[in-house]
């Protein structure tokens, strides 16, 4: 009997602990119902800062906000040492999911965080920066939104709007995988319509108004892809465009305020948000693999007015182009 007894106790015994165990549970779910997002930056300019923009305005849209959420955001500044040294402080964080905006910062996060789910924007060929084998069904354990734009159809845009220029400039940073695809595009569009591509690249911020002034004064009109190193650049490149006469047309909506005159290109902010509507879907257990790489959604014509008077457009010529 009194064994008995005995295992009465200590199962009883047993039984608070669990039950206790269960409570501390509860108490662990409830305090981490905060979410815990990093953000990779790769270098402080307008289009990657509207992406980010976009991205935590749609997840507090879904309601993650205040103490809801926890955004660990870091900047590198365009330095490779700073992607890896930030990449492994996100993976020690131990974050919900990742967010990396731009491709070296997408490679150098996915590289040293392979666990945690990783949401990439503003990445113009995911498979070819190896983020992806396959866009449809992604089997990296990340997924996003590419900023890839019709490069042809902005080319005949630029066409239609200044049917007299016969050289057209391209200005870009070599070292950027994004520029090189877009590059490879723009040129054959160019050739297709029996122009001239004239080509200048620029490796570092400090480098475009050499190269941007030497090629406005080889082209009739130049455009610019969606290039890190040149949209931290475009106050220079308006600068000298108004000075050399030279009309720019973008690929990035956000550029032509600060240079271009007009695009047929997309909004960072609308990409982010975009982006943002699947990390929602992550947060909610949705899988990674489900959720295949997302083009924009919409582009839109976007003017400066006071460009276009410098060069004799108007909206109703613009729009017919477009």
């Amino acid at each position: 009997m009194k064994i008995k007894r005995m295992a009465a106790i200590a199962a009883a015994a047993l039984t608070i602990m669990v039950l206790a165990g269960c409570g501390k549970s509860t108490s662990a779910a409830a305090d981490n119902s905060q979410v815990k997002i990093g953000i990779l930056q790769l270098i402080d300019q307008q289009a990657l800062t509207a992406a980010r923009k976009g991205f935590t305005e749609e997840l507090a849209k879904a309601g993650y906000k205040g103490k809801k959420i926890k955004l660990d955001y870091v900047n590198a500044q365009g330095d490779q040492s700073n992607l890896q040294t930030m990449s492994q402080r996100l993976q020690r964080d131990k974050n919900d999911l990742n967010l990396a905006i731009a491709t070296p910062a997408a490679q150098a996060l996915q590289k040293a965080d392979s666990k945690t789910p990783l949401l990439f924007t503003a990445i113009t060929d995911p498979k070819a920066a190896g983020l992806v084998t396959t866009t449809v069904k992604p089997d990296k354990n990340a997924t996003g939104v590419t900023d890839m734009v019709d490069v042809a159809g902005q080319i005949n845009f630029l066409h239609k709007a200044f049917p007299k220029a016969k050289k057209v400039g391209l200005l870009f940073n070599a070292a950027e995988e994004n520029s090189q695809v877009q590059i490879k595009l723009a040129k054959a569009a160019i050739k297709k319509l029996g122009l001239t591509a004239v080509e200048k690249t620029a490796a570092t911020t400090n480098d475009v108004e050499q190269s941007a002034t030497a090629l406005m004064k080889q082209s009739d009109v130049v455009y610019i892809p969606t290039d890190n190193t040149m949209a931290a650049s475009m106050p220079t490149i308006g600068k000298i465009s108004t000075k050399e006469n030279i009309p720019v047309v973008t690929a990035d909506a956000t550029m032509v305020k600060l240079a271009g005159v007009a695009t047929v290109g997309i909004n960072y902010e609308d990409l982010g948000r975009q982006t943002g509507k699947l990390a929602v879907q992550i947060l909610k257990g949705k899988k990674v693999s489900d959720l295949p790489v997302e083009k924009p959604a919409k582009t839109r014509l976007v003017t400066d007015p006071t460009r276009m008077k410098q060069f004799g457009l108007t909206e109703a010529a613009l729009k017919q182009a477009e």
